[in-house]
């Protein structure tokens, strides 16, 4: 047995070797070569396979900046709130409502996801399908994994998903766009939350979040189910902060953290009815004018688990009371 994994070992080794990367911005690099051996050791794919999709990568170097640079991080709320809460992405996820309220009604009643939320999500996504992304997703994770070292191990791990995820879904990898981080579909599913996460609701025998509004919808529920999500519960309500409070001596963050108690004995105040006990967060969002501060409960928290900001989050859940309420007014 020993000798039989030595020549396992050896022959793992010459392979790696072999790794010949004839065209593309990648060729001659160990630590891609490596990659590819591992991905045809462990997966269906052939190395010539590999080999092929490889040698056709362009570098994307516009990446980095976008990376460093997130909206989430650089903006304060009233500039981020302002690109997504517009009348016309308002308008439009009440259109989507009306054109489909059969289907989100039954995706809410087998799941627990309010319609407003599910259409809120793909809003500020794609503009409900609009606008899915422009960058080769291939590309943009071979570049990721290997030439952004603060997140490559994160990359890398996407990649190998991305990878899986188009030979299981039988699609090609060279042609599908999507975000600079490698989002795809209109719900912006990275690779492995669309393997993880993904519901073939239409009963076609695929899950596909490019096109199938039924698995689109179906898709973003099971997400925060799966996370989650508590059915017919608050997501977040304004905070008034009282008379000679002392909300300095609390932290901000998305994290359910905090008793409900505590922020009240901190001189906080909110029309939301919560018990004393409930697990909550202080959001604390920065304005023209000042801070602003919001209670988050669990469903906000969730909703944090598709982008990790207190802005997203909040938009998300503005816009869709805002949709909602148009749906009120028809």
């Amino acid at each position: 047995m020993k000798y039989y994994l030595l020549w396992l070992v050896l022959l793992f080794s010459t392979l790696v070797n072999a790794v010949e990367i004839k065209l593309g911005d990648y060729k001659n690099r160990a630590d891609v070569n490596q990659f590819i051996e591992r991905m045809a050791w462990q997966s269906d794919y052939t190395e010539p396979e590999l080999i092929e999709l490889f040698s056709g990568v362009k570098k994307q170097n516009h990446l980095f900046e976008l990376l460093d640079k997130p909206a989430e991080k650089e903006l304060d709320w009233h500039e981020y709130r302002h690109i997504f809460i517009r009348d016309k992405r308002i308008e439009q996820g009440a259109k989507f409502w009306r054109q489909h309220a059969k289907l989100l009604s039954e995706v809410r009643l087998k799941t627990g996801v309010p319609e407003e939320i599910i259409l809120a999500i793909i809003g500020v996504e794609t503009f409900y399908g609009v606008y899915k992304g422009k960058d080769p997703v291939f590309d943009s994770l071979v570049t990721l994994a290997f030439d952004y070292p603060k997140r490559s191990a994160f990359f890398s791990r996407e990649l190998e998903q991305f990878l899986l995820l188009v030979k299981e879904q039988n699609l090609d990898p060279r042609t599908l766009r999507g975000s600079y981080a490698g989002a795809m579909g209109m719900p912006q599913f990275i690779a492995s939350s669309y393997r993880s996460y993904a519901v073939d609701f239409d009963g076609d025998g695929q899950a596909n979040l490019f096109d199938s509004i039924p698995d689109i919808f179906a898709s973003v529920a099971n997400y925060f189910v799966k996370h989650g999500w508590r059915a017919n519960e608050a997501v977040a309500g304004p905070l008034t902060a009282l008379d000679n409070n002392s909300i300095n001596l609390l932290k901000p963050g998305i994290k359910t953290t905090y008793k409900w108690s505590d922020l009240v004995q901190n001189g906080l105040y909110s029309k939301t009815a919560l018990d004393p006990d409930t697990a909550v967060a202080l959001v604390k969002l920065q304005q023209k004018d000042g801070a602003e501060y919001w209670v988050g409960l669990q469903n906000f928290y969730v909703i944090t688990r598709y982008n990790h900001s207190e802005l997203y989050a909040m938009a998300v859940y503005q816009l869709s009371l805002l949709i909602k309420d148009r749906m009120k007014q028809e």
